[in-house]
């Protein structure tokens, strides 16, 4: 079987393309050519421009956005109301905190929308628990008022 040979990445970057530090994690892997097809810097395979992920070796090379779509927001919405009930057991698996930190203004605004709604359904959450812990504590005493009452009418 014949194997065709993988192009190895340039020596020296051209001066159109922007120089890519591997040790700087905040800057995609691979740096973007308008020319073609660019290399993974893990196994210099010919990768596209637009893929987050090399094919060959699952080297991550740019982040994926975040999804913003109705279903995505309404699942993100409702979770941001009910993780008060939850008892913050899942506060890791909560995703507004990616979404406040994405660089799209659109899923910014999201994020927005979903920590409000963690924070009046916090409010709401501790709200109602005080009023039921006050009348539980009301009810007792009342019960106790009325024990003592009764006992002293014999």
């Amino acid at each position: 079987m014949d194997q065709v040979p993988l192009p190895t990445p340039p020596q020296s970057p051209l001066p159109s393309q922007p120089v890519v530090s591997e040790t700087s994690p905040a800057t995609p892997a691979v740096a973007p050519t308008s020319f073609g097809p660019t290399i993974c810097p893990r196994c210099h395979f010919p990768v596209k421009p637009e893929y987050y992920y090399c094919p060959n070796c699952g080297a991550k090379l740019s982040e994926p956005p975040l999804p913003t779509g109705l279903v995505d927001q309404l699942l993100l919405y409702a979770f941001s109301l009910i993780l008060p009930w939850i008892v913050y057991l899942a506060i890791t698996k909560w995703q507004g905190i990616k979404y406040l930190r994405a660089s799209s203004s659109r899923a910014r605004q999201i994020g927005l929308i979903a920590l409000i709604l963690l924070v009046a359904s916090s409010i709401v959450f501790f709200w109602l628990s005080t009023v039921w812990i006050q009348g539980t504590i009301q009810s007792s005493l009342n019960d106790v008022n009325n024990i003592n009452s009764f006992g002293s009418g014999l």
